[in-house]
């Protein structure tokens, strides 16, 4: 019974997944995930962010500067995921 249930929810969580309503982007001969994008791009802002603080002198203000430009990261990365790939 337990295979039974497992084999009926993968399938179930499985259905969703097709190529019309993945979001993919062809990039370098292939399809590259969105969020993989998204999360390169905030990578990036949040570096330039970074670099923006320590010129304004408001990097060394920081608290928790690990957790402050993760979160910039992060930030970034879903605003462009939803103003890019939102339907």
């Amino acid at each position: 019974m337990s295979r039974i249930l497992t084999s009926w929810l993968t399938i179930f969580l499985l259905a969703g997944c097709t190529s019309v309503n993945a979001p993919s982007i062809y990039a370098f001969g292939s399809y590259f995930p969105s969020w993989l994008l998204c999360a390169f791009i905030g990578i990036i802002g949040a570096i330039l962010v970074r670099v923006l603080f320590i010129r304004l002198g408001l990097d060394d203000a920081l608290p928790l500067r690990l957790l402050v430009y993760v979160c910039l990261a992060l930030i970034i990365a879903i605003t462009t995921s939803l103003l890019f790939f939102a339907t």
